[in-house]
């Protein structure tokens, strides 16, 4: 009977162990990386925006408030060079403050497009930050990462990713 007690014991020990290593490792926080773009940046926007961000679940990590040079925005944008509106992107971008920051929670790259809104804010669903705040489709507010691998690459470009996502 004691030998049958501590194997008992030992299952359950090792089953503990395991769900709480799967718990941790499966609802680790997703960053993402967010910029306040210039025509909100104007508009002093920088906190009522990150409220949007903090009341759907999403933690700003780290925040900077920065002026990108020609040279950052273009690099930062190099995927979209060969497009139509790739100058004045960068024109647009240069034009004043950005604040860049890095947002955590679970699924954070989906809830922060979600709450971002449609590009255009004509088709935006009310409610969230591209409806309330863009201007136009070009001077829409605020940027968003659209994948994991545009996340990492994103928020290395402005911050140490493993620093920051290490905390």
């Amino acid at each position: 009977m004691k030998g049958a007690l501590k194997y008992t014991i030992y299952k359950i020990s090792i089953l503990i162990i395991t769900i709480f290593l799967v718990s941790k490792y499966m609802d680790r926080d997703e960053y993402t990386l967010s910029i306040i773009k210039p025509d909100a940046t104007s508009r002093n926007l920088t906190s009522e925006i990150n409220e949007y961000f903090i009341n759907n679940g999403l933690r700003v990590v780290e925040q900077k408030a920065t002026t990108l040079t020609r040279a950052q925005a273009e690099e930062f944008y190099a995927e979209h060079k060969a497009r139509p509106f790739y100058n004045d992107l960068v024109e647009y971008m240069i034009s004043g403050p950005v604040v860049v920051q890095i947002l955590s929670g679970k699924d954070a790259i989906a809830k922060n497009r979600e709450i971002m809104g449609a590009t255009n804010p004509a088709n935006a669903i009310p409610g969230t930050i591209r409806e309330k705040f863009a201007e136009s489709v070009e001077r829409n507010s605020v940027h968003g990462s659209d994948s994991a691998e545009s996340a990492k690459r994103e928020i290395s470009f402005f911050f140490n990713y493993d620093e920051v996502t290490n905390k």
